[in-house]
């Protein structure tokens, strides 16, 4: 993929306007939980200041109703620690569509750019305004480039430069060396709650991995597939057939799918419910399979550690509460393990990642949640597409 560098631009003197990903999460009096995307995207704005830009940076934070400001969905906390991470001020700008007042070495973050009318729906009036902020428009969000929105799309169309940031640069470079020529064994594992939501890429990775790691709720439904009894376990029966079509279409190229053959379940999911170990063949009504058992952990992490790329997107089990996080930790650990390339990506597997502290024994992490999944299903993503276009 070609996209043009920002490492490559002159940005000395120019207005620099970056589309940062600073979606972090708040508790409820508006503190930051987790910094990780923060923290990633400074990079980009340390080189353009580095470099005497004049620093424009814009982001989107939750969903906020266009065309009205709401304190709740404010960037103001983010102003706060960025300021800190930089070791500068950096000033909130909340009405900047006309113009910012910016000076080279210095960094302003633009209010949440979703409330913005027509940032959703990629509006050419206001891609334009935003093109007009700057010289260089430089995207370093990965985690939105499958969104073809005024900030992340419609802003590269009309900027006279635009390129791409450190991060999508890295995140493009990881997702393609997993995916274009991989080291094989080729391992993807896949969790979650429902097959539903990630059916397509288990239907597109079932066509180029060696072994599909199920888990969660995608595993029972795989397991219900096979014609084994969940209990009441987080299930969709209506989807037994497309996940036949994908055990189906792995098998026949000679591929793997292993599920459970042991779980750990329980009747009720608390911090105080009682986990039983047992066979999968032995699951009773009422129960629910909330992890992988000892004996397919064993299995499952001896096939991982002789794996030559490793791609991980979710838990195998409910692993925020410490009995049933046993399956999610056993295989976090043979990832880090493994001499093979790793790369995880997803809200709840960097959660997984930083909880049971491997982030430096995996090869990359992406803060990407939508558009590592996009990426890896093969689908083209719109704003690496116009950074292409504009590339040439």
């Amino acid at each position: 993929m070609k996209l043009k560098q920002m490492k490559d631009v002159s940005l000395s003197g120019k207005r620099v306007l970056i589309r940062s990903d600073l979606n972090v999460p708040l508790d409820d009096i508006g503190t930051i939980t987790d910094d990780t995307r923060i923290k990633a995207s400074l990079p980009a704005m340390k080189f353009a200041l580095e470099q005497g830009a004049a620093v424009m940076v814009v982001s989107h934070l939750g969903r906020p109703k266009e065309g009205q400001f709401d304190e709740k969905f404010s960037l103001a906390p983010v102003a706060i620690r960025l300021s800190a991470l930089l070791g500068q001020e950096v000033t909130l700008v909340r009405n900047w569509l006309d113009g910012v007042d910016v000076r080279p070495g210095e960094i302003v973050l633009l209010e949440n750019c979703r409330m913005n009318i027509g940032e959703k729906v990629n509006d050419e009036s206001l891609s334009k305004k935003m093109g007009e902020l700057c010289d260089v428009y430089v995207n370093d969000a990965f985690g939105t480039a499958h969104r073809a929105q005024a900030s992340t799309h419609g802003v590269a169309k009309y900027s006279p430069v635009a390129c791409a940031g450190p991060l999508v640069t890295q995140e493009v470079e990881a997702l393609t060396k997993a995916l274009a020529e991989p080291k094989r064994p080729l391992i993807a594992i896949v969790g979650g709650s429902k097959v539903s939501t990630k059916l397509t890429i288990l239907s597109a990775l079932a066509k180029k991995v060696d072994a599909l790691i199920v888990g969660g709720g995608i595993a029972n439904t795989f397991l219900m597939a096979e014609g084994k009894n969940v209990g009441s376990s987080l299930c969709e029966p209506d989807l037994v057939e497309d996940a036949k079509k994908v055990l189906s279409n792995i098998r026949y190229r000679g591929g793997d799918v292993p599920l459970p053959t042991d779980v750990i379940c329980s009747t009720a999911v608390s911090p105080d419910a009682a986990a039983v170990t047992k066979s999968v063949e032995d699951m009773l009504e009422g129960e629910m399979i909330l992890d992988f058992g000892p004996e397919s952990m064993a299995k499952i992490t001896d096939q991982i550690r002789c794996a030559g790329t490793i791609v991980w997107n979710g838990p195998v089990g409910v692993f925020e509460l410490t009995q049933f996080s046993h399956g999610t930790k056993s295989m976090s650990d043979a990832i880090a393990e493994a001499d093979g390339f790793s790369i995880a990506g997803g809200g709840d597997t960097v959660a997984a990642v930083t909880k049971f502290s491997v982030a430096d024994k995996i090869n990359y992490i992406s803060t990407a949640g939508g558009a590592f999944l996009e990426f890896l299903e093969g689908k083209a993503l719109p704003a690496l597409e116009i950074l292409q276009t504009r590339a040439d």
